[in-house]
């Protein structure tokens, strides 16, 4: 007798492979405060630490790091910016290699993140030559116009990310990368990504504190697409079950909080919640041999690669219908997704769990609608959806779904 004739779940026996070196997580309340003993703990004695300029200049933010990392804050770095690029990250590089720098602290939000985790690979790429880091940094911009991508060479350097938003970035070893002429590295623009299991953080402190500070929203607009994270990793095709029970709790954490802080409530509890929330939807899901970023994510690579779309405002536009589309054509998960998002209790969750995402992005005040940002017009739709299924998250989607640019269009024209 098989499992499906006793009424066992075939997930429940399929045989799963997780191969995961996790960052060590520290989450609490003024954890920054533990930034000199997580280094400490690691060898590491040199920080740079890489912001945006507002974060860097920020007491409330920058003032608890400083004095958490003490002796072995080597200098800042507050230069990156929202496009994430090469040439910002080069500078970074050179500033890392000024003050002989053994590690990254990455302060902030994603971009900041991202331009982390360009700054280790490029000076593991000077380290690895003797050619003169000029000529390393234009070897690094014409690979990534030739492919779209960097190679991370082995000496790339430790990098501890301190989170300042809910973008979910900081337990990734990917991000993105752009670059264009008026940086000297490129003749024409692009923009592409890296990812090397050498870029996942060897640390995360999540601080609730850091996170209070960011303005509600900043706060809010990266939201949606952490959030989106744990709803992305229950339903694709390499889901496990380790990232199941992280992904179930932490959507239900991040689901408390955000809808509490929507509701204007900020006691020290909501903060709490999002921060956990956040770890626990990314655990997992950025992996050596895997990753579950799904369906939505394309959508909102599509969507903000080339229009001046901020990316939780194309999450917060385009989720609930990627749902409404994933469930007309297969399960999706919805068992687990309604567990988490505590409808579980109706007879078919399907309308549920996508009011339960529309109601996370009304609360924080997001758009909902295509025509209400400097998006692509219905005519443009096309090209969009070309983009959106050559993007590399669509190889995750559910077992089952095939997604077509039919389907694409559909998607966003109900977005529209």
């Amino acid at each position: 007798m098989d499992d499906s004739d006793q009424g066992i779940p075939s997930r429940v026996t399929e045989p799963f492979r997780f191969a995961y070196d996790a960052p060590r997580l520290r989450c609490g309340r003024h954890s920054a405060d533990e930034l000199g003993e997580e280094l400490a703990a690691q060898g590491l004695e040199r920080a740079l630490v890489v912001s945006g300029r507002t974060v860097g200049t920020t007491s409330a933010v920058i003032d608890p790091v400083r004095e958490g990392l003490g002796e072995r804050l080597a200098g800042v770095f507050a230069e990156t910016t929202p496009e994430k690029r090469l040439s910002t990250a080069a500078a970074g590089a050179e500033r890392a290699r000024e003050l002989d720098a053994d590690c990254i602290v990455a302060l902030g939000g994603g971009s900041s993140l991202d331009a982390a985790k360009q700054v280790s690979a490029l000076v593991a790429r000077v380290a690895a030559t003797d050619d003169d880091p000029a000529t390393v940094y234009d070897a690094a911009g014409t690979e990534l116009a030739e492919t779209g991508t960097l190679a991370v060479p082995e000496a790339a350097i430790p990098i501890v990310a301190v989170p300042t938003t809910l973008a979910g970035a900081d337990v990734s070893q990917g991000g993105g990368i752009t670059a264009t002429p008026d940086g000297g590295l490129v003749a024409e623009s692009v923009a592409g990504g890296l990812s090397d299991p050498k870029l996942l953080p060897t640390a995360v402190v999540a601080d609730p504190a850091l996170i209070a500070t960011t303005p509600d929203d900043v706060l809010a607009a990266s939201a949606m697409n952490g959030f989106d994270k744990g709803i992305e990793t229950l339903y694709a095709s390499t889901a496990t079950p380790v990232t199941d029970a992280t992904a179930v709790r932490g959507l239900s954490l991040f689901q408390d909080g955000l809808l509490a802080f929507g509701d204007g409530i900020h006691d020290p509890w909501v903060f709490d919640a999002l921060a956990r929330g956040s770890l626990l939807v990314q655990y997992g899901i950025s992996r050596p041999d895997a990753g579950t970023l799904s369906l939505i994510h394309a959508l909102g690579h599509g969507l903000t690669r080339g229009y001046p779309v901020q990316q939780g405002a194309a999450h917060a536009i385009v989720a609930p219908h990627a749902l409404d589309y994933l469930f007309e054509r297969v399960d999706g998960r919805r068992d687990l997704l309604a567990e988490a998002l505590g409808v579980a209790d109706v007879n078919d969750p399907t309308d549920a769990i996508v009011t339960a995402v529309a109601d996370v992005r009304d609360a924080l005040g997001l758009p909902t609608r295509l025509r209400d940002v400097d998006g692509p017009e219905p005519e443009e739709f096309p090209a969009v959806a070309e983009d959106v299924l050559a993007d590399g998250f669509i190889a995750n989607v559910p077992t089952g779904l095939d997604p077509t640019s039919e389907g694409i269009e559909a998607i966003l024209a109900a977005a529209w």
